[in-house]
């Protein structure tokens, strides 16, 4: 007699359904440490694409500020004679150059950000979040390559390390939030209107001279430094000076006070809205 097998049937497998969120949603950024792999993967990726098949590669982190500093050291150096007290002309512009090309590579590339990965963004689900996060820190290397010109030429002129370098680490943290606040508010945008990739350079060209990277903000009238020092850039840019070459202007605490309280309303606001557009990417990208 034979016997008869009997089998019990599978149990159903769980199935993950992903909605948008309704309404003002949170911002849930518990979901980037749990994909914080990811963005380490990005940002590596953007590091070694940025300099694929150049002839240089990472030697333009070096040329590049080098040139800008030659051009405002000749704009206003030598051509606008804007006085930069005791700091010899070449290292003043060059210690704002460092900051400042942080910012605006990080701004460029976060904008475009949704743009360039949306084959990522059509085919997998992810935080949308990290795409921005990863291509704000990539500049980092670049920022890391190009302060060694600093060390030369403050061998070169003889300017002595104090203490305030140790605040470097918090100032390049506050100049990455500063574009990751604004890249958030672009990035949504630029999705939206395909307009924002060509403004994106003007602006970018537009902030760097409403900011003190070719001079020094003392050069603005009393009744305008309130005014100038919303600008999140210049208590960013201007701490940098007194950091690395031990001399601040008297607006120094106004100014990264507000550059603070500034970023962290960009920030914010940005955040909430890249999470609430980020239903519509997907469809519009």
């Amino acid at each position: 007699m034979e016997k008869t097998e009997f089998k019990l049937p599978a149990p159903p497998k769980e199935m993950l359904t992903i909605r948008p969120p309704k309404g003002w949603i949170s911002l849930n950024l518990r979901d980037l440490w749990l994909y914080r792999e990811l963005i380490t993967f990005l940002t590596w990726r953007d590091i070694l694409v940025r300099y694929k098949q150049t002839l240089l590669g990472a030697s333009w982190a070096v040329i590049n500020p080098v040139v800008n500093m030659l051009v405002l050291q000749f704009i206003f150096g030598n051509l606008a004679q804007m006085d930069t007290g005791d700091i010899p002309g070449p290292i003043f512009r060059y210690t704002a150059l460092l900051p400042w090309m942080l910012f605006s590579k990080a701004l460029s590339s976060s904008g475009r950000s949704m743009l360039t990965n949306r084959g990522l963004i059509t085919k997998i689900y992810f935080p949308r979040l990290v795409i921005p996060i990863s291509s704000v820190l990539s500049g980092v290397v670049d920022f890391g390559i190009s302060s060694l010109v600093f060390i030369g030429m403050m061998f070169y002129y003889k300017i002595a390390i104090t203490w305030t370098v140790l605040l470097l680490p918090l100032l390049v943290i506050l100049t990455l939030l500063v574009a990751l606040g604004v890249g958030l508010w672009l990035s949504a945008l630029n999705v939206l209107y395909r307009d924002v990739g060509y403004i994106l350079p003007v602006m970018t060209q537009l902030w760097l001279f409403l900011s003190p990277v070719g001079y020094s903000s003392e050069s603005i009238p009393d009744n305008l430094q309130l005014l100038y020092a919303l600008n999140p850039m210049t208590g960013v840019i201007e701490t940098f000076r007194w950091a690395l070459l031990g001399e601040a202007n008297p607006y120094l605490g106004l100014q990264l006070t507000l550059s603070i309280i500034v970023a962290t309303t960009i920030l914010i606001s940005g955040l909430f809205f890249f999470r609430r557009m980020e239903r519509t990417f997907a469809d519009m990208i």
